[in-house]
C-alpha cells in the first residue's frame, strides 16, 4: 500500500512559489513534485526539458542533495484567463525572469503545467 503525503494545495496562482521556495529548503522533492501537474514540462536544466511529475521529483531530488538555499521572491502580477494563469517573478539571482503557466484543478486548486525557471537574455 503506498501513502501519498498530503500537502497543502495552492488556492491561488502565487501560493505555487511560495510553497516551492519553502518545499526546496526544507529539503522535500515530493512537495515541490507535488506543485506539478502529471504532465508538466519544466524548461530545465538549461538547454533541456524536464516532462512529467515522476520526472521533476527525480530532477529535484537531484538537485535539493546539494542543499541549495532559495530565497523568495516578491511577484509580478499574475496575469490570468478563467482557469489557466501566468506567474512570473523577477529573480534575484540575474537569471532574468521566472516563469510558469499554472491551471486550476476541478477542486479549486492549481498546478503548474508550464515551468520556466530561467530566462536568459
Amino acid at each position: 500500500m503506498t501513502h501519498e503525503m498530503q500537502y497543502e494545495k495552492a488556492y491561488r496562482p502565487e501560493d505555487l512559489t511560495r510553497f516551492f521556495v519553502e518545499r526546496s529548503n526544507a529539503g522535500d522533492a515530493d512537495g515541490v513534485a507535488a506543485l506539478y501537474e502529471e504532465n508538466a514540462v519544466m524548461a530545465y536544466p538549461p538547454g533541456q526539458t524536464t516532462v512529467g511529475r515522476a520526472a521533476i521529483r527525480e530532477l529535484w531530488a537531484a538537485v535539493l542533495v546539494n542543499r541549495p538555499r532559495f530565497e523568495p521572491e516578491a511577484p509580478l502580477p499574475t496575469l490570468a484567463s478563467e482557469d489557466i494563469a501566468l506567474t512570473s517573478t523577477p529573480p534575484g539571482d540575474g537569471a532574468g525572469a521566472r516563469a510558469q503557466v499554472v491551471r486550476r484543478q476541478s477542486d479549486g486548486s492549481w498546478l503548474r503545467l508550464l515551468d520556466q525557471p530561467e530566462f536568459r537574455s
